[in-house]
């Protein structure tokens, strides 16, 4: 399948950017719609911006925006969003406007335009929360949140809730419990809810939700507290610093290069038949933060300083999770192609954007 004309919302992101090249390379017709916000574009308008793609800025939770963006297109790929811990919880306010809002006048305008095609959500892992655990007397177990006495030990291991034995992690599928633990978290959850509920009330609409785990790669925002633990280290090194890795750096997590993620994207969107429901955007083999913070430092360069584990840590923060793949390469057809030694090869000397 070919789309005629597809959207793409937050398309001067770090992962839009890449889908809308995909996507032109393919020989598609794309709009670009970004409201390139100062907190993640200071600089304006980036240069890697495809001349193939039609790009409008405008903020989607702008009515008339949405009415514009919308406007004549066969199917959406809806990235834009803000993203990432944050600073506080005082940032919950604009965690809700540009996720939940923007995406609810964004299906209000296809609503109003009769849309009847295709719509790939960019979702997140961190709607699990922790990720899935086993223990061995009482099987799958669902740890409470870590306490701040717990943290403040140095006690970063969930345990079972029933006998207080330590748990086994174990990859999470996609009908695994949804348990949001921070702002984003759950904006994450309810745009996925929202794009549901749009679908069941519009004939012909079908949404895949692309569950993306630790992203990484070229045109990452750097130095800010938005974005993901891989520009955060990345930024570390290329100052000279040595990267600070939190807790003990034994946390795992799913580290997959942004050219897969963009590959996913364009899969779900061009299918035969579209694909409903979640699907995690990941590569099957979890690895810790610690060793993605040494295959950073080792693709750098010997005068790069090794990763320094602080044992700090967020109040949001998850200890483990990392995807079961098995779906995604079912019934998707996606495998991802990009080991990590290789990503951080590419990505200790990719540009990162400014902000």
């Amino acid at each position: 399948m070919a789309p005629v004309r597809v959207l793409v919302t937050g398309g001067a992101g770090f992962v839009g950017s890449h889908v809308v090249d995909a996507l032109v390379a393919r020989g598609d017709d794309v709009r670009c719609v970004d409201a390139l916000l100062a907190g993640a574009h200071a600089a304006g308008a980036p240069g890697y911006l495809n001349p193939g793609a039609e790009f409008v800025r405008g903020d989607l939770r702008d009515e008339r925006v949405a009415a514009a963006a919308v406007h004549g297109v066969d199917a959406v790929c809806h990235q834009a969003s803000m993203v990432g811990l944050g600073s506080d919880v005082r940032d919950i306010a604009d965690y809700v406007g540009h996720n939940d809002l923007g995406t609810a006048t964004l299906l209000r305008a296809l609503a109003r335009a009769h849309f009847s095609g295709r719509i790939v959500l960019a979702s997140s892992m961190v709607v699990y929360g922790e990720g899935r655990y086993a223990c061995a007397d009482h099987g799958i177990a669902r740890p409470t949140p870590r306490s701040i006495a717990e943290l403040e030990a140095g006690r970063f291991e969930p345990r079972c809730p029933t006998c207080q034995r330590a748990l086994t992690p174990q990859a999470v599928p996609e009908d695994a419990p949804a348990d949001p633990r921070n702002v984003y978290a759950a904006t994450k959850l309810h745009q996925e809810h929202l794009c549901a509920a749009f679908a069941r009330e519009c004939d012909g609409v079908v949404v895949t939700a692309l569950r993306y785990h630790n992203v990484y790669g070229a045109r990452m925002p750097r130095d800010t507290p938005y974005a993901g633990v891989a520009s955060i280290l990345r930024s570390a090194v290329a100052a000279g610093r040595a990267p600070e890795v939190f807790e003990d750096g034994e946390q795992l997590r799913d580290f997959i290069d942004v050219r897969d993620v963009a590959r996913a994207n364009v899969l779900a969107l061009t299918r035969a038949e579209g694909l409903a429901g979640p699907v995690n955007v990941a590569t099957g083999q979890p690895r810790s933060v610690g060793q993605m913070a040494a295959a950073l430092v080792a693709a750098a360069g010997p005068s790069a300083p090794p990763p320094r584990v602080t044992g700090a840590y967020r109040r949001g923060d998850v200890r483990h999770v990392f995807a079961a793949v098995d779906h995604a390469r079912m019934a998707l057809g996606f495998d991802a192609s990009i080991g990590l030694e290789e990503g951080m090869r590419d990505f200790a000397t990719a540009q990162l954007r400014a902000t």
